[in-house]
């Protein structure tokens, strides 16, 4: 009996492979599943769900000069909550807008058992789905331009804009952060009082399967003075932007602004915009809090200066993407290191302890 019943789970994973992997690109606005790491917290096949958007609506109207970009949803969100309207960004900024259901997408408060993943596996997701559509293209020999490829996210969706431009170094041309989680801070990890809102449920306590490691921590910290060295002598070349507001509490802006600081001090191509009271306007800018305002365009008129042709600030990409230099990227750490690796094409992170 158990026999048979190990035969069909086999059978089972083997269907749900093959299902994943057959996906292809659809013809037109549209979604599709893709496999991508396992989750520790549930041990298993694990599938996200990815939502593609055309210019014009349709895989024909992709022409040499399009480009791609992540538009990732915020903290408890789904498709583009949070993040930039891709009807909009299609259009204005010529690109195959890509947006996905990461690890823990939806909402939070009906979630347990596990703590935040904090852009760890999110950033993988969201990777994978970018790698998805970019070997999709060049399967189907539809001309793209792949020296232009962004990310762009709201809140959460920052954050993992900012881990996938840190597990991808070589991929993204341009990446725009808007208020987005610079670090998993004490306060963040075990909802300490008197600061953020935010809570992602971690332990102190190291016998916890929700202890957070020393290392855990370092990786997730976006402003990490060694790794962005890394990152430089790597040949990162990626403008950032960070979009942020000075009066945000939910990703304190104390954070966003030692992270650009660090950015700069490592001579990464950073800038900021660090949103006051004299720069509300009303249409872009409604609040120096974390909502800010019209996030798309933000993306549109800020990150245009580098993503639109013709503007002052444009730019191409020269260097090949991690999708196509199929490179360990590393990260060392106080109790080990971390290894993204890129050796199939597509990103699988893990921890190798000291």
């Amino acid at each position: 009996m158990n026999r048979c019943l190990s035969i069909l789970c086999l059978c089972c994973m083997l269907f749900w492979n093959l299902t994943v992997q057959a996906a292809e690109l659809p013809d037109k606005d549209g979604t599709v599943t893709i496999a991508t790491q396992e989750w520790p917290f549930q041990p298993g096949p694990r599938e996200v769900k990815v939502y593609i958007y055309y210019p014009g609506k349709s895989l024909q109207q992709v022409n040499k000069e399009t480009g791609l970009i992540l538009n990732l949803h915020n903290w408890g969100g789904t498709n583009t909550s949070g993040a930039g309207n891709p009807s909009v960004l299609t259009k204005e900024l010529n690109v195959i807008t890509i947006s996905v259901d990461y690890l823990q997408s939806g909402s939070w408060k009906d979630q347990s058992g596990a703590p935040y993943d904090f852009g760890y596996l999110q950033a993988i997701d969201a990777l994978r789905a970018l790698a998805f559509v970019f070997q999709g293209l060049q399967e189907k020999q539809i001309p793209f331009n792949d020296k232009r490829i962004y990310a762009t996210g709201g809140s959460g969706g920052g954050n993992v804009t900012l881990m996938c431009n840190k597990f991808a170094p070589h991929t993204f041309t341009g990446v725009v952060d808007i208020c987005g989680m610079p670090r998993l801070s004490d306060d963040i990890a075990y909802n300490l009082p008197g600061g953020s809102s935010l809570n992602a449920r971690y332990s102190k306590d190291p016998h916890s399967p929700d202890y957070l490691t020393p290392g855990g921590q370092e990786i997730r910290y976006l402003g990490n003075p060694h790794h962005l060295k890394l990152m430089k002598a790597r040949g990162h070349e990626t403008k950032i932007l960070i979009i942020h507001g000075s009066g945000d509490t939910t990703c304190p802006y104390a954070d966003a602004r030692d992270m650009f600081q660090n950015m700069k001090a490592a001579g990464l191509d950073v800038s900021a915009k660090f949103v006051t009271e004299n720069d509300l306007d009303g249409k872009i800018f409604k609040s120096i809090g974390h909502s800010l305002g019209d996030r798309t365009q933000m993306i549109v008129q800020l990150g245009g200066e580098f993503i639109i042709p013709g503007r002052p600030q444009y730019r191409l990409r020269s260097s090949p993407t991690d999708i196509e230099l199929k490179q360990d990227v590393v990260y060392p750490t106080s109790d080990g290191r971390y290894v993204i690796s890129w050796q199939k094409g597509i990103p699988e992170v893990r921890f190798e302890a000291q």
